[in-house]
């Protein structure tokens, strides 16, 4: 049985330190203005350092905000039973409440309609999740349905981040859960 490598501490200190210094730095302005120079300062590492990482700022970017795309998959499917088809489970509601303290980072990221690196994620996840669960439900349109949920869902949340949805956390949660039930319950 092969076993994948236990990941080296020293690697896994480093690349967080990294991304909580991402963090800090986009709290204060927008990605586009970040430079490397000033984040390994603040992570205190070096630049070389950086790069063994990191393809660049995007990259980490998209692994510091990767977190997010867990939260959503999570929340998504933080129902048991049978759900209700008007409002959203609360860890929905939750989920896009607390978006809003890196909500430019998630908007640089994330492209209206869903696109971007940080979309590709969401939408690549969301759809091997949901696709897993469909299959295990032996439904026959497992590939359609998984597809659909997360081009939904990404291109809701990037529409909402980027204001092109005019709605509260607990609104669009419930409005984007109606949706997401629709397509559950059409095929």
């Amino acid at each position: 049985m092969n076993r994948p490598a236990p990941e080296d501490p020293r690697a896994a200190r480093t690349r967080a330190r990294l991304r909580e210094a991402l963090l800090a730095e986009c709290a204060e302005r927008p990605l586009e203005e970040v430079g490397v120079a000033a984040l390994v300062r603040r992570a205190g590492v070096g630049r070389a350092t950086f790069y063994v990482h990191y393809d660049g700022l995007e990259a980490l970017a998209v692994d510091a905000c990767a977190d997010v795309v867990r939260d959503a998959v999570e929340a998504l499917h933080a129902w048991r039973g049978r759900p209700d088809p008007v409002h959203a489970p609360p860890a929905l509601a939750e989920f896009f409440a607390s978006l809003t303290p890196h909500a430019a980072l998630y908007r640089s990221l994330l492209a209206p309609g869903g696109g971007g690196p940080l979309g590709r994620v969401l939408h690549r996840d969301l759809r091997a999740y949901s696709l897993r669960e469909r299959q295990l439900a032996g439904a026959a349109d497992a590939p359609l349905v998984a597809s659909a949920v997360a081009a939904t869902f990404a291109g809701v949340l990037a529409d909402w981040l980027h204001g092109l949805l005019d709605a509260s956390a607990a609104g669009i949660s419930d409005q984007v859960w109606q949706l997401l039930v629709a397509l559950h319950a059409s095929r």
